[in-house]
């Protein structure tokens, strides 16, 4: 498939959205000792994370100002569900530090009730790519369990900066928390390429133009220049940058990050914490374009190769 850079930041820009809310409700279950100012700080930087996702996302619409029908279909839908379930998740994130500005007394209520539908969004958002099941490289459970640890790593990884910044004493728990969500995703984004490493597609040159021939060889892409189908369901790089940016992702998401909150966790090290995140971010990037580029569209039989 072809990586559009607007569901990209969609994805992974959310993604740190709902893991830092995530975080800051952890801190507020287990009792820790933290300002109302802490939450309305945390509470707006994961609302500002979300809403640049979201306007990611209108860049990768052919009419914006149609972007209100994208609901009509929630029934069946992901994708209406998606655009639903969103903002409703920004608007209770935003009640929630409101709630601790005016010092509510429901704020771990509503707190929980917020972190339910940031942990419906994961699966929500995976869901778009789970169940295209033609495309078999996506159609797996890892990929809502890697949606789903890569946001909680990327949030954790940010609110370790933030408490860094703002409140030391909890920078170490949450340091460490971060690097447990990076070493569980790492496993659970390796065991996703091992399966799609021994993947055996359904489809093949015999389906995909109804001939029955043991031996069929193709000569032309079926255009003589570009088309949608071209442009929209192959990336157009060739097989050593594809693996070039898995083997970058590899190293920019999970072991660098992790190695340099551990080694600042003792300290609260600001400057470190900082540089993980800007890493482990850098890493989502590559990791979320390879996840679509990876993606073997069964039309790229007829329409990717060219004598």
């Amino acid at each position: 498939m072809h990586p559009a850079f607007s569901v990209i930041f969609l994805t992974t820009l959310i993604g740190v959205g709902q893991g830092l809310f995530l975080a800051l409700f952890g801190i507020e279950a287990v009792g820790a000792q933290a300002t109302p100012m802490f939450y309305v700080a945390g509470d707006a930087l994961a609302l500002a994370f979300l809403a640049a996702g979201l306007i990611a996302s209108f860049f990768h619409l052919g009419r914006p100002l149609r972007a209100w029908r994208a609901v009509a279909m929630w029934r069946t839908s992901w994708l209406s569900r998606e655009v639903i379930v969103l903002p409703v998740f920004m608007a209770l994130v935003a009640l929630h530090g409101w709630a601790h500005y005016s010092a509510w007394n429901a704020t771990l209520a509503l707190g929980a009730a917020t972190a339910i539908v940031g942990l419906a969004l994961f699966y929500i958002t995976a869901m778009n790519y789970v169940c295209i099941k033609f495309l078999q490289e996506w159609a797996t459970p890892l990929t809502i369990v890697n949606y789903t640890l890569l946001g909680c790593a990327s949030g954790f990884t940010f609110a370790t900066l933030l408490t860094a910044l703002v409140a030391p004493e909890l920078a170490r728990p949450l340091a460490l928390w971060a690097v447990v969500f990076t070493a569980a995703a790492f496993v659970s984004r390796v065991a996703s390429l091992a399966r799609n490493a021994r993947l055996h597609h359904r489809s093949s040159l015999q389906t995909a133009i109804g001939i029955q021939h043991p031996r069929i060889a193709q000569k032309s892409q079926g255009f003589m220049g570009s088309s949608f189908n071209t442009r929209e369901f192959f990336h157009g790089k060739s097989r050593q940058v594809v693996q070039g940016v898995k083997w970058a992702f590899l190293v920019l998401a999970f072991p660098l990050p992790a190695a340099l909150l551990l080694a600042g966790a003792g300290e609260a090290a600001v400057s470190l914490a900082a540089l993980a995140f800007v890493i482990q971010y850098a890493g989502l990037v590559a990791e979320r374009w390879f996840f679509f580029a990876q993606a073997a569209h069964p039309q790229n039989l007829y329409y990717q190769a060219a004598s």
